[in-house]
């Protein structure tokens, strides 16, 4: 009897240079080799900004969680007045501000002054909960772009930057090594940090679904006004006015009952 070699049908199954079928795994490298730079930068934004991506985003509420204990975010309107001040005036202000300026140096690959815009990154953080939020998605964010989409650049800057590394400088070193563009990465950014808050939200019981989205609608022109304040300003532009958010952040370890990390 013959052996036959089956094939979905309507398929043709994909070959390799030598004219053999490739099995699933093979197939699986062979795509993964595509170059990244044959990508629209968007696809890699809406990827690694993805609540799929492995940071661990879910697992911190940047305060939120004390606030809502407190009575502070007794309403939708509450919540959107909150995450506006972190917007204009606190630690998304900020992260814009700093990712701007460690995209130019990641992009002229400049370890020093990343370096130092790390450092400040870092001293910025107003408790050890947000300490450890930043850093702990920011290296589990390194770690995944290593292991899925390397670029020797990349690799360069990680290694001078050593130690800690705050999630705005890790997602700056990593658009700046694969030539994303400053404007659409601080966009991105500005979205899928109010979109990750408004998140934990609804898990606290704050809002529902479409409150949360209500609220990122409201917010989405002054969210583009930021990125574009970020990208025009300078260090001297920092500086944080959010002092519920920051003594929240600071109450949180101490919160009896705890869904989030922060």
């Amino acid at each position: 009897m013959r052996a036959v070699v089956g094939s979905r049908e309507g398929l043709t199954q994909p070959t390799g240079a030598n004219g053999c079928r490739l099995d699933h795994a093979q197939r699986d490298a062979t795509e993964a080799a595509t170059d990244v730079k044959a990508l629209p930068f968007q696809h890699l934004l809406f990827t690694w900004l993805s609540p799929a991506f492995p940071v661990g985003a879910f697992a911190y509420s940047h305060g939120l969680e004390m606030a809502a204990e407190r009575g502070l975010l007794a309403s939708q309107a509450a919540l959107q007045d909150w995450l506006s001040a972190l917007m204009t005036q606190g630690s998304l202000h900020n992260d814009l501000l700093l990712l701007a300026h460690a995209h130019r140096a990641a992009t002229i690959s400049d370890p020093a002054s990343l370096g130092e815009i790390n450092a400040l990154a870092l001293a910025l953080q107003p408790s050890a909960e947000r300490y450890l939020e930043t850093t702990q998605q920011g290296g589990s964010f390194l770690i995944a772009i290593a292991a899925a989409w390397p670029h020797p650049m990349l690799d360069t800057l990680r290694a001078e930057c050593s130690g800690d590394v705050a999630y705005p400088i890790a997602m700056a070193m990593a658009a700046g090594a694969h030539g994303i563009p400053l404007t659409p990465t601080l966009q991105a950014y500005a979205f899928a940090f109010m979109t990750t808050l408004t998140s934990a939200a609804i898990r606290l019981g704050i809002v529902g679904q479409t409150g949360a989205q209500a609220i990122i609608a409201a917010l989405a022109a002054a969210l583009h006004d930021a990125a574009a304040f970020a990208e025009a300003g300078t260090l001297d532009d920092i500086g944080s006015a959010t002092f519920s958010a920051d003594l929240c952040s600071l109450e949180h370890e101490t919160q009896y009952s705890r869904l989030f990390r922060s």
